[in-house]
């Protein structure tokens, strides 16, 4: 995740937005994510400050900064993003990938203020609006349902900014086991097959060479052979108390 400095220089505006439910699913997922700086232009309703979708976010929410027009909302911030759905509108602007967008995005968090603007949910960004961006993202959807909720797309937008794949923690390597272990662990296993009639229903001549090699395909780590060691030993006695049992004279 980017140093919370840099995500606090990100201005997350809504314009003209319609549905205060929505205006507190965009906060809310701003919270999630580490964001804290909204900013809204226009909005339709005015008790919006009190949208109980806030959870989490009421407090950002209630400190909202409000602006008449895009221009005041954006003047402090070095790149203007705005979003699309795209549609049939004849774009002016450079359009880039989500994934693309926000490691630009990303990139300028580090020195200076960026603006995300999000339209409203029926009409989006208008070209006015537009006008002011330097460059837009847009959500890959489906063509059927091309629209997502405003809250959603603020969630997915800033979900990719914090998404950073270089900061991805990659798993702990685990330690393999040594051919010594793997062997005895194949002797287990032929032993256990043997004892349970497996191998007498499927008689060939190299059966234990078969299953040896099937072994091997396995990557197995040196702690897993030492869980599967211990199985087999639980199988073998269970198999060779049943038959101790099954030769009991019956009284």
């Amino acid at each position: 995740m980017p140093a919370a400095s840099n995500l606090d220089r990100l201005r997350v505006v809504l314009v003209a937005s319609r549905n205060p439910l929505n205006m507190g699913a965009a906060a809310r997922a701003m919270s999630n994510f580490g964001f804290r700086r909204l900013r809204v232009v226009n909005p339709y309703d005015a008790g919006f400050r009190e949208a109980r979708s806030a959870v989490g976010a009421s407090e950002l929410l209630a400190k909202a900064e409000e602006f008449e027009t895009v221009a005041e909302a954006v003047a402090d911030c070095t790149l203007v993003v705005g979003t699309t759905a795209v549609r049939h509108r004849e774009l002016q602007h450079p359009l880039r990938r989500l994934e693309d967008g926000a490691r630009l995005i990303r990139k300028r968090l580090g020195s200076s203020h960026v603006a995300l603007l999000f339209g409203s949910e029926k009409f989006g960004l208008s070209n006015e609006d537009l006008s002011h961006c330097h460059w837009l993202m847009r959500i890959p959807t489906r063509e059927e349902n091309i629209s997502m909720n405003l809250g959603q797309a603020v969630a997915v937008c800033l979900y990719e900014l914090i998404r950073d794949p270089k900061a991805e923690r990659q798993p702990d390597k685990l330690k393999l086991a040594t051919a010594a272990e793997i062997e005895r662990f194949t002797e287990s296993l032929l032993e256990t097959l043997h004892a349970s009639g497996f191998l007498d229903r499927r008689r060939v001549a190299d059966a234990d060479a078969r299953i040896r090699r099937l072994v091997r395909r396995l990557p197995l780590p040196e702690r897993d052979v030492k869980v599967w060691l211990g199985i087999l030993r639980q199988i073998l006695w269970k198999v060779g108390s049943e038959e101790k049992h099954d030769g009991e004279p019956k009284r």
